[in-house]
């Protein structure tokens, strides 16, 4: 395959040489450096593969750290290198147009499985030269009583050139005898070691285990034993190795020795406390990550009885406005400076603080007593970011909003606890930001039902979930039916019918309104198609739809009524689309035109909620509007007779400004027959309320219309 100038492979290919160079002068193989760099070649193509898997890719990374071992890279200059090539060049050369800090992180997990891979497969091989020196030795010692001279030679042979440490002591642990290697390891020469006792060699992190088993080996309880153990040098430094203590029997099987191998593992666990450090830390603040956090708080919530945990989950307010207006270098110098109070603020026992990602801090408390502390905290951190932050000679005023959550261990998940203190964050930033609140679960079961609404609702589109029920507008003067309001519901399969109130805001914030409203508008249509063919006799009736703010922005909405009027065969006249007062304040003209365009083919156009918009009333003279729709606020003083004279003259002017204007007036919420009497009296053309039906089937709505018209 001949690779491309500055094409995928061709900066594979220079990827793999730049290992292969790193590499190869540590490397014990045969091969000539182009041919060690074809075959780490495909090794580098399953790490480029690797990084670009958003599903964790371990296994890869433990197969090339293996496939290091067998290409005969067992120095552990070797993987050091590997790992300095891999940190520098993988996301450069292998990352492409990817998300970076994504991939660095992903960079940083492969790197911790090579490192895995290599020392698992390393001690595998390690393991099998130990089995092999053990057979050897034993047996050698059961040659002995045959043929001394020969085993002894070869028994030498194996013991000095091993390279790995050996020694040999009696059943009471007192050395006999040790091989170059383990003298190297420790750092001391053959007379140092000379009269030593292995018990001696106690450490503070021996595992508990450790010489329980050497018990049970010197007694002939068990054959051998392997264990990871740290022993101490004469310069105080630390040495640890894996260990194999195997027990040498005689002829008659009877105790006599114990073998001792060792592995010089101190770089390779010093080099995965290093990758462990990195993998929980965060490399722009040093804080612990989410890793480490959430390690800590599973820990939290799973302690015993008695004990409770407390959380702030805290967000900076405005913080992609400092990154947008002076660049993300300094965001990151401003996240570094809040890292550092935040770490002043929890240094008690049981506290700490991490960084989750973005500008998304948690500090944590522990203990008996957080529902007290875990308000102090929150207090502290607040008080740590008061003084402002200097950045680029500019004084920055940082703010935060804290979500808390409190109570016993053992009682939810982490993933339930992160959620719920996200939830009451977002509620402390709604309410002004620069606050903290306390979790609610009340307020957070809504929140989850308020999401669990928005991800079903497509879905509910599509499955025919929403249905259409029509409340009829009524003619004050001769109280007979003219049309009818579509209001949507929603059946959800879980909450019952849902009013438009619970899913609409849903529908507008994420798009969907367009094609609901769209289906609302299609099904109207029909129903009033439907209406006039079959029932003829009472008149032609209007359909009132619902326009939502986004959809009177959207540049289909023209066409898409027109398209569904010519279909459903449905004159313009019989259609009136209701647009909020609110919606029209300040529009332009660019806003107004698709209004315009649709009142000038006979679409009515109703404000609806008239006098909640604080607008100016001169304005309705350059809306196409042809219908005020009353809000039922000013006529609610009215369903007791008599009224109040501040209503009614209010409801007068309005009314007497509209028919100035050529305006029909509809009023929303009549409930009364002395509110319906009233609103007659002065002047209102149309109502509908519960007084005279409340939404309901189409069917209704001409049962209604017989009666009025009969009546």
């Amino acid at each position: 395959m001949i690779a491309e100038p500055d094409g995928p492979e061709d900066r594979l290919r220079r990827f793999a040489t730049i290992w292969s160079r790193a590499v190869f002068p540590v490397t014990s193989t045969s091969l000539t450096r182009p041919e060690f760099e074809e075959e780490l070649l495909p090794l580098a193509r399953r790490l480029s593969q690797a990084l670009h898997t958003r599903t964790p890719a371990a296994d890869e990374g433990r197969a090339v750290g293996a496939a290091l071992v067998s290409a005969h890279c067992t120095d552990p200059e070797a993987l050091s290198r590997t790992l300095d090539c891999v940190d520098a060049y993988l996301v450069l050369y292998c990352g492409e147009n990817g998300d970076q800090e994504e991939l660095r992180a992903r960079s940083g997990k492969l790197q911790h499985a090579m490192a895995a891979g290599f020392a698992q497969a390393l001690r595998e091989r390690t393991l099998a030269e130990q089995e092999a020196i053990s057979a050897a030795a034993l047996k050698a010692q059961g040659v002995v009583a045959q043929a001394l001279h020969a085993t002894e030679a070869r028994f030498r042979a194996v013991f000095e050139g091993a390279a790995i440490g050996i020694g040999i002591a009696d059943l009471e642990g007192n050395i006999l005898q040790v091989n170059g290697a383990l003298l190297r390891m420790f750092g001391i020469t053959e007379q140092m070691m000379h009269g030593r006792n292995v018990q001696e060699w106690t450490h503070p992190e021996d595992a508990p285990q450790t010489w329980k088993l050497y018990d049970e080996l010197v007694r002939g309880e068990r054959e051998h034993y392997h264990v990871e153990k740290a022993f101490y040098r004469p310069d105080g430094t630390v040495l640890w190795t894996n260990l194999t203590v195997s027990l040498l029997r005689d002829a008659d099987g009877i105790p006599q020795y114990q073998l001792a191998l060792m592995e010089d593992t101190t770089e390779r666990r010093l080099l995965n406390l290093r990758l462990r450090y990195e993998a929980t830390h965060d490399a722009l603040t040093g804080l612990p990550n989410r890793t480490f956090f959430f390690e800590r708080l599973e820990k939290a919530l799973g302690a015993g009885e008695g004990q409770r945990f407390g959380l702030c989950y805290l967000d900076l307010d405005g913080f992609k406005t400092i990154n947008d207006s002076l660049g993300h270098a300094a965001g990151d110098r401003l996240l570094v400076e809040v890292a550092d109070r935040l770490q002043g603020c929890a240094t008690a026992p049981g506290e700490m603080v991490a960084r989750l990602g973005g500008d998304e801090f948690v500090a944590l408390t522990t203990g008996t007593d957080t529902e007290s502390e875990v308000d102090e905290l929150a207090a502290r951190i607040m008080g740590a970011l008061i003084a402002p932050i200097s950045i680029d000679g500019r004084e920055l005023t940082v703010r935060g909003s804290i979500g808390i959550v409190e109570g016993p261990a053992g009682e939810r998940s982490p993933a339930e606890v992160l959620r719920s203190a996200d939830i009451t964050m977002y509620r402390a930033k709604s309410a002004g930001g620069n606050r903290f609140e306390l979790a609610d679960e009340e307020a957070d079961a809504r929140v989850i039902t308020r999401h669990g609404l928005t991800t079903a609702l497509p879905a509910a589109l599509e499955r025919n979930e929403f249905f259409i029920e029509y409340q009829p507008l009524v003619h004050l003067g001769d109280g007979s039916v003219r049309g009818a309001e579509a209001l949507v519901r929603w059946l959800h399969p879980q909450h019952g019918v849902l009013g438009p109130d619970r899913f609409i805001p849903l529908a507008e914030h994420t798009g969907l309104i367009v094609p609901l409203g769209r289906w609302v508008l299609e099904q109207s249509v029909r129903q009033a198609r439907a209406w006039r063919e079959r029932h003829d006799e009472a008149g032609p009736l209007r359909i009132n739809v619902n326009l939502s703010p986004c959809q009177l922005t959207h540049p289909g909405l023209v066409q898409d009524t027109v398209d569904i009027l010519e279909r459903a065969g449905v004159e313009p006249d019989a259609l009136c689309l209701e647009v909020t007062e609110s919606a029209l304040i300040g529009a332009d003209d660019d806003l107004l035109k698709p209004l315009r365009r649709l009142a000038e083919m006979g679409v009515d156009i109703a404000l609806d909620d008239f006098g909640t918009g604080y607008s100016n009333l001169a304005n309705l003279r350059r809306l196409p509007v042809s219908i005020l729709k009353l809000d039922r606020s000013f006529t609610q003083s009215m369903q007791q007779f008599p009224a109040d004279p501040v209503d009614l003259k209010i409801v007068e002017g309005i009314v007497s400004l509209a028919h100035s204007l050529d305006l029909a007036v509809t009023v929303e919420g009549v409930e009364t027959g002395a509110q319906a009497e009233q609103l007659r009296i002065l002047g209102c053309d149309t109502a509908q309320g519960w007084y005279y039906a409340r939404p309901g089937p189409p069917e209704r709505l001409h049962e209604l219309a017989l009666v009025d018209a009969t009546g």
